[in-house]
């Protein structure tokens, strides 16, 4: 058996979601929430042009980002066929060499605490089935609700950047300070 992008991707189970490896199943969802200028307010991207739009939706379900990498379409287990939205352990801005974590909702979905319950098993996954030393998140100024689900995690701030000419936070947890928050 080939080993690729989705052999170490597996299905995730929380006490309210499931996440499961996006696929080309997702496109049409994906782009709808996309389309939702309030999910898209801090994140560049082309989402007023449907045919670019589309080729980069594409081309993110089709990327290998390495094993066990990758995107996580998620689920209500109450309502298992509504989309709620993805979850992401990519390579940083797709090349690295750091691993960053990310999440887009639906309007619908937000203030419900899914990103937070979504990231912890993907979390878990980059620090103990892939042992990355660290994994990151790249949040646009102004996002505040994403900069409270990076602190939730346990994230800490490291850096002001700036992407895609944007201003950013950068934050970060070692798999050492994954460890010794869950040990207490």
């Amino acid at each position: 058996m080939q080993r690729g992008k989705r052999s170490l991707q597996q299905i995730f189970v929380t006490d309210r979601l499931i996440l499961r490896p996006r696929t080309l199943a997702d496109l049409d969802d994906c782009m709808a929430m996309d389309r939702d200028p309030e999910v898209t307010r801090y994140i560049p991207g082309p989402w007023a042009d449907p045919e670019a739009h589309r080729r980069f939706v594409i081309n993110r379900m089709e990327s290998d980002f390495g094993e066990g990498l990758g995107y996580w379409s998620i689920f209500s287990k109450t309502a298992p066929k509504q989309f709620l939205g993805w979850i992401m352990l990519i390579p940083y801005d797709t090349i690295g060499p750091d691993i960053e974590i990310g999440w887009r909702l639906n309007r619908h979905a937000w203030g419900q605490g899914y990103a937070t319950e979504a990231a912890r098993p993907v979390l878990d996954h980059g620090f103990d089935t892939l042992n990355l030393p660290r994994i990151v998140a790249n949040i646009f100024a102004g996002n505040d609700a994403s900069i409270k689900v990076a602190e939730k995690l346990g994230m800490k701030f490291l850096s002001d950047e700036v992407s895609d000419g944007l201003p950013c936070k950068d934050y970060g947890i070692t798999q050492d300070e994954r460890a010794r928050m869950l040990a207490v």
